[in-house]
């Protein structure tokens, strides 16, 4: 009985032992992305990201070329990874933060909407990537990071949606945005020196909800359904 009541104390604290391990093995790596998106758009900014290579942007984190490759692909990839950071977790909290009585379309428009409407720290960042077509396709791709989160904040929000549902309308929406992106970019970038956001085809956040209006009624119908209960199987 001592013998089995040790094993499943080292049992218990090699299981706490692992995930703290691992827990600090993710906040490293988390610190490392940081490290390497911060330099990537800093040195982008500061020489042009056409004059930026992955070796300058592993030195100035601190860290090898090797070491990059494990968290980008590309030079571009890291340099609008910084602008796009934290993206996913804020429209997923903004959408469940939404007044309950708000429906679900005007929420998740409301939600999405809020992502582009301040350009935060990165307003530099963003003309510069509007300048360089490899930078835009980049920028372009990031929006795929919202859909996950945004499917499981909708179910979070509206508990009657089947998680296939969640998973095409968030898809849906992700499609929207990148339409309004690719349009600012296109229009922006004959303006590189255009302050802001607004550009002659209107500011983003207008062209994101002009983008998503159209899915509202989807959305709201959706929210609407109610899950079918379940039959009994037949006697016999």
């Amino acid at each position: 009985m001592r013998a089995r009541n040790i094993a499943r104390t080292h049992l218990v604290w090699h299981s706490e032992a692992v995930t703290d391990s691992a827990t600090l093995r993710d906040r490293k790596k988390r610190a490392t992305r940081a490290a390497l998106q911060a330099a990537a758009l800093g040195l982008a900014l500061e020489r042009g990201p056409e004059n930026v290579r992955v070796e300058d942007i592993a030195e100035a984190a601190g860290v090898s070329a090797r070491t990059y490759n494990n968290y980008f692909s590309s030079r571009d990839q890291a340099i609008v990874a910084a602008v796009a950071a934290d993206r996913a977790a804020h429209v997923a909290a903004a959408l469940v933060a939404r007044p309950a009585e708000a429906g679900l379309g005007a929420a998740v428009i409301d939600a999405v909407v809020g992502l582009y409407t301040d350009p935060g720290d990165h307003p530099r960042a963003l003309l510069m990537i509007a300048a360089s077509p490899a930078l835009r396709a980049c920028y372009v791709d990031t929006v795929t990071t919202i859909e996950e989160p945004l499917a499981e904040a909708i179910i979070e929000r509206c508990p009657g949606i089947a998680p296939l549902t969640a998973q095409v309308l968030a898809a849906a929406v992700g499609a929207a945005v990148r339409v309004a992106l690719r349009q600012w970019l296109r229009a922006t970038s004959a303006m590189p020196s255009s302050p802001g956001f607004v550009v002659p085809s209107g500011s983003l956040p207008d062209l994101v909800r002009a983008a998503l209006t159209p899915l509202a009624p989807a959305l709201d119908a959706a929210a609407a359904t109610r899950p079918r209960p379940r039959s009994d199987p037949p006697a016999g």
